[in-house]
Parts: structure tokens; sequence; C-alpha cells
């Protein structure tokens, strides 16, 4: 005999093959959103990361420059102290030359030649004086430019008092330092 079969076979099946789209969709869907939530979370994580860096970074950099800062600040201290050092050391070693100044120019002065009035500006000498003639002005002149502790003596005026017993004098000389021995110009 022959089987008929009355079952609505087609409609079961295109429902089946339905069931496995949508499932099949549904997998891929979820999938995806998966795959999505996977990816949002990891570039997350990773911003968050980077961050962190970006974070350290920036407190070491902080650090570092009021670090930089300190040592900017000590190599100041320490500039004004060895220039404060390189001052005393000068002042210590210069301590003679002025008692050598005024004994060479007691040496220099010749009788008769006083001196009213004496300025140091650097190396420059200003010197105001009475003397009793011009001849006593040139001899001093003379042995301030002989003299190893003077040089360029320059006579800036010469007045006659009025009594007429004594003679102004204005006068600029250079101060100089006598070389050592085995010093050379």
């Amino acid at each position: 005999m022959a089987k008929i079969n009355l079952r609505p076979w087609r409609a079961e099946l295109r429902k089946e093959r339905q069931t496995q789209y949508l499932l099949a969709l549904g997998f891929v869907v979820g999938g995806a959103a998966f795959a999505s939530f996977s990816i949002q979370t990891f570039y997350e994580v990773s911003l968050e990361n980077q961050q962190a860096r970006n974070q350290f970074v920036q407190n070491e950099i902080q650090s570092l420059e009021s670090k930089i800062k300190e040592i900017q600040e000590l190599r100041e201290k320490r500039t004004r102290l060895l220039d404060r050092m390189k001052l005393i050391q000068e002042l210590q070693g210069n301590r003679p030359v002025i008692v050598r100044f005024f004994d060479e120019l007691a040496r220099v002065m010749p009788d008769e030649v006083y001196l009213t009035d004496l300025k140091l500006t650097g190396t420059s000498i200003s010197i105001k004086g009475r003397a009793s003639s011009n001849q006593q002005i040139s001899t001093f002149m003379r042995n301030c430019d002989n003299s190893p502790w003077f040089k360029n003596p320059n006579l800036l005026s010469v007045r006659a008092e009025k009594s007429g017993e004594y003679n102004d004098f204005d006068m600029l000389l250079e101060q100089s330092k006598p070389l050592e021995e085995g010093e050379k110009e």
C-alpha cells in the first residue's frame, strides 16, 4: 500500500529553518554585542592605563622641575659664595698694597709739597695739594712717573695763592702694581 504523508512537512521544515535562522541570528548578534563590548572595554582599560601613565609622567615632570629649580638655586648660591670668597681673597691679597701705596707716596713726595685731598677711585688717584714752587710740583710728577706704584701723572691745574707763598695744584695719577720677580708685562 502506498504511504501518504498528510503532515504539513513543508511548514514544519520552514518553521525549523526559521528557528535555526533566528538561533544563528541570535548567536551572531550576541557575538557582535560581546565583541563590541569586549573591544569597548579593552579600549576603556587601555585609555585608563594610558591616562595613569600620563599622570605618572606629569608627576615625575613636576618633581624633576622642582629639583631643577632647587639645583639652579643652589648653583646661584654657589656662584654668590664663590664671588664672595673671591672678593675676600682679593681684599686679603690687597691688604699690604694700601700700606705700600702710602709708603711709596711718602717716598716720591719732595719736601715742601703738602697734600690737602686724596681720592682713590678704582685705580685712578685724584690729588690736591700745595707746593712752595712749580719746580717742586714737577719733581713730584717725575718721581711719580719713575715709581713702580704709579703711572701716567697728569697735572690738571696750578693756581698761585693770593699771598704768593704756595701754589695749589690738582693732579691725576694711575695706580699700578709692580711686577713680581719672574712676571712678564
